[in-house]
């Protein structure tokens, strides 16, 4: 994703005409030509592509609530064997229901309240280095503009101080053009891979959604145990005895 972004700054500075005899510039003189901050945002591009992929894979249906478990808990007449059976899944739902297993006995409330237990560790899971993915927007621009404004510095400044490069447009727009690639291959790496992040982040909160209803289903068709309700006792007949003042009668 950002590689590509990157390849697209080469193509359109690139995409010229040169004189003839003139040989066009490679990859490797625009990340020279450019600066270390090229390198440096081609590497961050790197990173967000391993972030994106790993989040994708780990992210899909099959591998947060894969849609058998819960039928194959609900077919099994044995609550140990389910229990084991719910043990065996790695995703995030099985272990949700683990946790609904072990405490099966439980009043209602308690279930509920380590499910929940459970779950918010496992939305913390599959937003993990997604911090780190919704920064890499922010370095790489600020990468790229901080080399602008350096390159921008360095060809006023040598335009000060050498008095040949007065007249010669030449020197300066090769320094223009080296502060301003950095700026394009920021922008390029940033765009996508912010985009990248939302979309992530909608589809955790999505799964999430997904989780807390399957959970909350289990829950209400098994409760548990329900704590016995104290029934009042009625209350004792009042009589009197020879004109005294009224008693409770004996139970």
């Amino acid at each position: 994703m950002g590689i590509a972004g990157i390849a697209v700054v080469v193509g359109v500075f690139a995409a010229d005409p040169t004189p003839a005899g003139t040989s066009s510039m490679s990859v490797w003189d625009f990340a020279v030509k450019g600066g270390p901050t090229i390198i440096v945002i081609a590497l961050c591009s790197l990173v967000a592509l391993a972030v994106i992929v790993e989040r994708l894979l780990l992210t899909r249906r099959s591998t947060v609530a894969p849609v058998t478990l819960v039928p194959s808990l609900k077919a099994e007449s044995d609550p140990a064997k389910a229990l084991e059976l719910a043990k065996a899944n790695v995703s995030p739902l099985g272990r949700i229901l683990v946790q609904a297993l072990r405490h099966a006995d439980a009043p209602v409330d308690s279930i509920k309240k380590s499910v929940t237990e459970v779950g918010r560790r496992e939305i913390v899971r599959l937003k993990h280095r997604m911090r780190l993915l919704g920064a890499l927007p922010q370095v790489c621009t600020m990468l790229g503009l901080l080399e602008t404004i350096l390159g921008m510095i360095k060809t006023f400044q040598a335009i000060a101080t050498s008095g040949q490069s007065l007249g010669k447009t030449e020197l300066l727009a090769r320094g223009i053009f080296e502060a301003w690639a950095n700026t394009a291959a920021g922008l390029l790496v940033a765009i996508p891979v912010l985009v990248a992040y939302h979309a992530l982040l909608g589809r955790i909160d999505a799964r999430a959604a997904e989780l807390d209803r399957i959970a909350s289903d289990w829950i209400e068709e098994h409760p548990g145990s329900v704590p016995a309700r104290v029934e009042a006792r009625p209350a004792s007949p009042v009589v009197h005895v020879n004109g005294a003042q009224p008693v409770l009668a004996a139970s």
